[in-house]
């Protein structure tokens, strides 16, 4: 039910946008991609929305847990994106699922690492709504991609699971003796827009839970790491007023982030061009211990 049969290809999406379009009654017109991963998202510019669909149907737990987040950051005024009004969510295109943003395309510079300190700050300063968010769970996280893995071979799954085996009672053990806050899961300056008033908000919440507030910090130096970026981690650490590198569990936290990267490429290996190799060089750099080889954002791969 995933790639092979073409369901979650861009075409695919693209013929789900329409039909949502017209589900929710707006116009489709002049519809730009924005990014094809896990989720294609979608500009509706006539509109003023962002449409995101799922493409794995492995996580459509979390579109449920986005959707009712989204309206919980409503009542609490959080610095996020807000879901469309009076539309039913998620949006269910048959075996896909969508949910329906407005779309934020406020003055100035867009935001940078600086400004997503000062917002990571006051994300983590929510007290986490009862009963709605999962607990931190990278390697729950990972397993569950694995299961949705066309062209995923054995030798690469064993490696996957064992390297899962291996961090799971470390990660567990660290989570049980953290500060227990709102976590966004995925924060980097991708993940940042302005609304009209000039206020910096956070999106894409596939990855929001509740756990230790460090990992929010981890994007940023790892993403330098590996993909060869400078400058934001320093940037970020003196806006947020704490430096990750310099803790204690900074190396345990960068190799969960690199699984997670990895991992994230793994429900997508038979249907996305440039995903298959781009997950075999990361997962070849790992495994040889290669830090200097430089990995490419999966959405800044070919479509």
């Amino acid at each position: 039910m995933s790639g092979g049969d073409g369901r979650f290809t861009e075409q695919a999406m693209r013929q789900s946008l329409t039909r949502i379009a017209e589900k929710i009654d707006v116009d489709a017109s002049g519809t730009d991609l924005l990014r094809l991963t896990n989720n294609a998202v979608f500009m509706l510019p006539a509109a003023g929305l962002v449409v995101r669909i799922t493409r794995t149907h492995r996580l459509h737990a979390r579109v449920h847990k986005v959707a009712a987040l989204g309206a919980w950051f409503k009542t609490v005024n959080a610095p996020t994106i807000r879901l469309a009004g009076g539309i039913g969510q998620p949006v269910v295109d048959g075996p896909l699922l969508a949910t329906v943003w407005e779309y934020a395309d406020g003055p100035g510079r867009h935001p940078d690492a600086a400004d997503l300190g000062a917002v990571l700050r006051e994300f983590h300063s929510l007290e986490p709504p009862p009963h709605l968010l999962p607990q931190w769970d990278p390697i729950g996280d990972a397993r569950t991609r694995m299961t949705d893995a066309e062209g995923l071979d054995a030798r690469d799954r064993d490696y996957l699971l064992e390297w899962c085996a291996r961090l799971e009672p470390q990660l567990r053990d660290f989570a049980a003796r953290g500060n227990r806050r709102l976590v966004h899961g995925d924060a980097h300056e991708g993940n940042l827009v302005r609304d009209r008033s000039g206020r910096v908000l956070l999106c894409d919440f596939d990855a929001t839970c509740v756990g230790p507030w460090q990992v929010d910090l981890v994007p940023a130096p790892a993403n330098e790491a590996r993909f060869g970026r400078t400058g934001g981690h320093t940037a970020l650490a003196a806006a947020y007023g704490y430096d990750i590198t310099q803790d204690p569990h900074w190396p345990l936290l960068r190799e969960a982030r690199e699984l997670k990267m990895i991992a994230a490429a793994v429900p997508l290996l038979a249907s996305a061009p440039g995903v298959a190799d781009e997950f075999r060089l990361r997962l070849d750099s790992v495994r040889s211990g290669d830090e200097t080889v430089r990995w490419t954002a999966f959405g800044d791969l070919p479509r």
